[in-house]
């Protein structure tokens, strides 16, 4: 079935074969795709082709599988450097995922540079993985943690943001698409204000990666991370972005294995970017199924998967909303495939039981999210997100196990 955006829904259903089963007799509908997303054949092929032909390690062996093994590992980082619209390969390096990317940054750069009453900058928006780590490092150096504050539809209020870039702020970073709401944030005007001041910028791009085009030399940020498991990768395997001038002040992350040139008792000369902050063994095999996900997407078309995923949403917020008892907790101007909403009187989590029973996956919870539950007086929501392979029909079903929720539970 082709659809209105030119997206060829029930093909790329062929390619998923986690989306073939059933659950509790029924077929699935998988709407938690802000959590995790499926993984085409593609990526499965080749993780499997790797460790059933050319399982070894990378880039020291002289053997032909070594060879073999580095060529597609070095391959997958050329694919997220296209993906990413990075000007080099060296300004790639592979994490375990956007929370790792986060501390990275946090402990190699920002921690030396933060003094007794200097500032970083984040949003009410935050995912937990966007807060924690500035906490961390604020409270060893007597830093102060500033939070932009969003308006009643989830939106980050901008003149806030820009207010708060004070003189003693020595760092931003803000998600790009908040995985409780799907708000996106305006992360251009956002780099913008800050490198004003002459003030670097990190974006949480977790939820972003899966449904937009992305190019960070025309967002102007000065790093960018992703996670593998959203974007139809693997798990355990992500991205940290990062400008290869910044990159390079920063001392590793990690010590030992191949971010080292040479090693003796008294010294150690680290490797060239990006191996400097890629220590020990990597994820070969992860990192190889990430560069099959991201040539997946863009064959697909990162513009007509967006569209596809903004016509679901567009018809599951009116769709849910017409629910009696039924509250949408944000409504951003410009939202990802995100719906969070809430039933009257109902806990999260019982709602979520229902719908799993009716065979459609979901979240119930606050998302890692907590702080912004807060700000919106809920202790949780039940989240339906959206993917590429999801179908009106889907949809449908959804709301009649909302429907079917309300009438046990309310």
């Amino acid at each position: 079935m082709m659809t209105t955006t030119g997206l060829d829904v029930e093909r790329l259903r062929r390619d998923f074969p986690g989306l073939e089963q059933t659950v509790h007799g029924k077929r699935l509908v998988y709407l938690d795709n802000a959590a995790t997303t499926q993984k085409p054949r593609a990526v499965i092929e080749a993780i499997t082709n790797y460790y059933t032909r050319d399982c070894a390690n990378i880039h020291r062996g002289v053997h032909l599988l070594s060879e073999r093994a580095t060529a597609s590992y070095e391959a997958a980082r050329s694919s997220v450097r296209r993906f990413l619209g990075a000007s080099s390969e060296r300004e790639i390096v592979f994490v375990r995922g956007a929370t790792e990317a986060i501390n990275l940054v946090a402990q190699s750069l920002v921690r030396a540079r933060l003094s007794a009453g200097d500032e970083v900058l984040i949003t009410a928006l935050e995912h937990h993985s966007n807060i924690v780590p500035w906490q961390m490092v604020c409270e060893e150096k007597g830093a102060a943690l500033r939070v932009a504050p969003v308006d009643d539809r989830g939106e980050l209020i901008l003149e806030e943001f820009e207010r708060l870039l004070g003189p003693r702020t020595r760092f931003v970073s803000v998600t790009h698409v908040s995985n409780a709401l799907g708000t996106v944030n305006p992360v251009k005007q956002m780099a913008a204000m800050a490198h004003a001041r002459g003030i670097p910028i990190l974006v949480d791009g977790a939820q972003a990666a899966p449904h937009h085009a992305l190019d960070v030399r025309e967002l102007g940020c000065d790093f960018y991370a992703f996670s593998g498991h959203k974007v139809y990768g693997p798990t355990g395997i992500g991205v940290l972005y990062g400008k290869e001038a910044l990159l390079e002040q920063m001392p590793p992350y990690q010590g030992g294995g191949d971010m080292i040139r040479s090693v003796t008792f008294e010294k150690t000369t680290y490797n060239d970017l990006p191996y400097k902050f890629e220590a020990g063994t990597p994820d070969v095999a992860g990192a190889i199924g990430l560069g099959a996900a991201v040539g997946y997407l863009e064959q697909t078309g990162l513009d007509n998967i967006s569209a596809h995923e903004g016509e679901l949403l567009c018809y599951a917020t009116g769709a849910v909303a017409s629910i009696p008892g039924v509250r949408i907790v944000g409504s951003a101007r410009r939202k990802a495939a995100v719906l969070s909403f809430v039933l009257e009187g109902v806990h999260a989590h019982d709602v979520g039981t229902v719908l799993d029973q009716e065979g459609v996956a979901v979240r119930a919870g606050h998302h890692c999210a907590q702080p912004l539950m807060a700000r919106f007086g809920v202790p949780a929501t039940t989240r339906a997100s959206f993917g590429m392979y999801n179908t009106l029909e889907e949809v449908d079903v959804l709301v009649r196990g909302i429907r079917k929720a309300k009438e046990i539970l309310g």
